[in-house]
């Protein structure tokens, strides 16, 4: 018999209840050191006395108003993403599979008024992931996703990630955009070597194509800059952001370049929540302190030490750990072939830290950005002793067995 929950989540047996901070608690009374951050996204831990106060005071005043409407909030989020990113405009809506596919129709309505309307198809890589929409599962590449929901809707090319050659050879008359995450999240924590994102760039701006970034998960602070493109020096035309940009309200936002957004004129996109005041008062709230003087320069060196302190155990367990991978405080830690990483997954879980699964057998670890050294210690601590415990699980006996 089904549950009244849909039972398409893979869930724990307990339920999380309550957080402060760095932790979070369970309905048996357990703590966590949460080192998910509810897969990036409670980018300043849980509640964040700042987010809080700017949830209430908002909540006394305006929860919801149509888009038929001026939002001051809008307004004021928009200056602010405005003023400190390549953007010239911003669209606001509910969520990063919203976020990605209004960049992907922003992007066929750039050429199609342009006069070339031919030019629908989007690059994307292999390994990607950018939401559970038809549209954006059939921008992703993976066919576990895709399982029974085709026909997909057509106008998607993938070729392998990270790969400029590739990229240039498929590009054909048809094309309209790359679309590129900085660092692949679902598909394993796999970031871009340091010259592609200049390399697409390049593309680009050879065949007049638009470069479309899917930053949900790196954006917001995650790589020690607001968004990780920042690294590499270059600016894209469109770009989705979610995650951790509301600090665990639901918000996703399309920054653009006015060329790339100036076909989306009144009726060509919509969205009923996107925008609301609640939100905005969430994202104000988040973005300010993400943007404080030396909040990143913490995320940073916070960022080097946990890289530091995870080379020391993949190091000390290779029978269990093959690498560190990433960029900031979005680290995957590659499991050996043999260990599967929902293993490691649970072990950590049984030792007070939450981490989260990803692709290519990695466990990911994407903490609130408030992370500071005692928490690293502690997850660190967590880690070393998992490992031990599994490969203590897989050593052969003396008559050549297991334990």
């Amino acid at each position: 018999m089904i549950t009244a929950v849909m039972p398409n989540y893979a869930r724990t047996d307990f339920a999380l209840i309550r957080g402060e901070g760095m932790y979070i608690w369970a309905d048996d009374g357990r703590r966590f050191l949460d080192m998910g951050a509810g897969i990036a996204v409670n980018g300043l831990g849980h509640c964040h006395p700042r987010l809080v106060a700017a949830l209430r005071d908002q909540a006394g005043r305006l929860w919801h108003a149509s888009n038929l409407y001026r939002i001051a909030g809008q307004e004021k989020v928009a200056d602010l993403l405005v003023a400190r990113t390549f953007a010239d405009t911003v669209f606001f809506n509910n969520s990063g599979a919203e976020a990605v596919e209004t960049a992907i129709k922003m992007a066929r309505r750039h050429h199609h008024d342009g006069g070339r309307p031919e030019r629908f198809r989007i690059l994307s890589c292999e390994g990607s992931f950018h939401g559970r929409s038809l549209t954006d599962l059939a921008a992703g590449s993976n066919e576990a996703h895709r399982v029974g929901f085709g026909p997909l809707p057509e106008g998607f090319d993938h070729v392998p990630f990270d790969n400029l050659n590739a990229l240039r050879a498929a590009v054909t008359d048809g094309t309209a955009a790359i679309l590129v995450e900085p660092v692949q999240g679902e598909g394993g924590i796999r970031a871009a070597s340091p010259g592609f994102l200049k390399g697409v760039r390049e593309i680009c701006d050879e065949f007049g194509l638009l470069m479309v970034l899917d930053e949900v998960q790196t954006g917001n602070g995650r790589t020690g800059r607001l968004y990780a493109h920042e690294w590499s020096g270059i600016t894209p035309d469109i770009l989705a952001t979610a995650k951790g940009l509301g600090g665990g309200f639901p918000v996703g936002a399309v920054l653009a370049t006015e060329a790339a957004a100036a076909p989306m004129i009144a009726g060509t996109h919509g969205s009923t929540f996107g925008g609301n005041p609640l939100a905005m008062a969430a994202v104000g709230a988040t973005l300010g302190t993400v943007l404080e003087p030396g909040f990143l320069d913490q995320v940073k060196d916070m960022a080097r030490l946990l890289w530091s302190c995870l080379a020391d155990v993949v190091g000390n367990h290779p029978a269990v750990l093959a690498d560190v991978r990433g960029q900031g405080l979005m680290v995957g830690m590659r499991c050996v072939d043999g260990v599967e990483n929902g293993r490691l997954v649970g072990k950590m879980m049984e030792h007070g830290v939450l981490t989260v699964p990803a692709g290519e057998n990695v466990v990911r670890m994407l903490p609130p950005l408030i992370i500071e050294e005692s928490h690293i210690d502690e997850a660190v601590a967590a880690l070393d002793r998992s490992c031990r415990e599994i490969a203590r699980d897989a050593a052969p006996t003396a008559g050549g067995g297991t334990i």
